[in-house]
């Protein structure tokens, strides 16, 4: 991706499932502070659907397939899952105003008693598409019109086999349904982006001004580009993906900052290539093993100690594992008697950040 000299050490954000939208393109909206200009873009309809349709439409399935997109049970619940697009194609439709997604990926989620879940969805999805400028920030909408295929959501492999022989059965029948509310209340919220000079923050639903995302930590004072800010549930014997993370240069490094809730965990650091093949691997339903390569990088996170830790990395794209089984890192947690329902979680607030190799942490 292109970048000009004004956001070189801020790549633009990737979220999927409803991706970001990138605005970098639009100059004169978002680069421009004059009142005059952002009164007139907010209060004409023309005008605003001629950017987004000119320079934002064409976007939207790029950035749809770089970052995967974190699954919950409900807006403010923790991380239980991620969905990965794989393939991605839009149609604008200037009569109607109205941008048409068809996607299609695989993904995984964590349920009690059945354990980790992997599964392909696709679906086509249409949004009417809107933005309002405001002093501190611009609001991008993405506001679900209908449904226009789907969600058609397939169980790929089930982590407890006994659940998986039963998958045709009323238990089966539970867990797809499980994975089409999750998917389906995902699309039918919508989702807000909103764009600021610290970065971009993303929400499930649609936020007004000055409504903003809800997240862990405050980055609200910092320079750096904030990728992800967020709190994921691990359970026992479970790992999870974050990212993956850009490194747009190579006078840049990434800043990860943790907080941790639960047992000790393993955090690695490996390139995307490698995080993809493991993840893959677990979603078609294979053992929890150690991958082909070693992290680059690897540290142990502790309970109730916040850990600040900045990464020279050359340039690239990475995934950060958070390992709570004792397969790949130093950490070796016990069996759990209660790990199939829930026990032993760890809850690791997170935030990874993109900023210059001489910034401070």
């Amino acid at each position: 991706m292109s970048h000009t000299p004004t956001d070189r050490s801020r790549p633009a954000r990737f979220v999927a499932l409803y991706w970001r939208l990138c605005l970098l393109c639009l100059p004169i909206v978002l680069g421009v502070g004059c009142p005059c200009i952002r009164n007139t873009v907010n209060t004409s309809p023309n005008l605003r659907w001629w950017l987004f349709s000119t320079f934002g439409a064409n976007q939207i399935c790029p950035e749809m397939l770089k970052r995967g997109t974190p699954l919950r049970l409900s807006a403010d619940g923790n991380v239980i899952g991620r969905f990965f697009p794989t393939q991605c194609q839009h149609h604008v439709d200037s009569d109607a105003r109205t941008v048409t997604v068809r996607f299609t990926g695989t993904g995984f989620a964590w349920t009690p008693v059945a354990g980790r879940i992997g599964f392909s969805m696709d679906a086509a999805v249409e949004y009417r598409m809107d933005f309002h400028m405001t002093d501190e920030a611009t609001y991008v909408w993405g506001k679900t019109n209908r449904v226009v295929h789907g969600p058609n959501f397939q169980v790929g492999s089930i982590e407890n086999k006994f659940v998986d022989i039963a998958n045709r059965t009323p238990v089966g029948y539970l867990a797809n349904t499980f994975g089409n509310q999750l998917v389906h209340g995902h699309l039918a919220s919508g989702f807000t982006v909103v764009r600021t000079g610290d970065g971009d923050e993303f929400a499930l639903g649609v936020l007004t001004p000055p409504q903003r995302p809800k997240k862990p930590f405050d980055t609200s004072g910092g320079s750096r580009y904030v990728f992800a800010n967020e709190t994921t549930e691990v359970k026992a014997n479970q790992v999870d993906f974050l990212g993956p993370f850009e490194v747009a240069d190579d006078d840049q490094a990434l800043f990860f900052r943790a907080r941790l809730n639960g047992p000790p965990v393993d955090v690695l650091i490996y390139p995307r290539g490698v995080g993809d093949l493991w993840r893959e691997a677990l979603q078609r339903g294979g053992t929890l093993a150690p991958p082909a390569q070693a992290p680059l990088m690897s540290f142990v996170l502790q309970p109730n100690v916040e850990f600040r830790q900045k990464f020279k990395l050359p340039k690239g794209q990475y995934t950060i594992v958070v390992e709570n089984a004792a397969v790949v890192g130093s950490v070796a947690p016990g069996w759990n008697p209660l790990g199939m329902i829930g026990g032993g979680a760890a809850l690791v607030s997170y935030t990874s950040e993109l900023g210059d190799e001489d910034d401070k942490f």
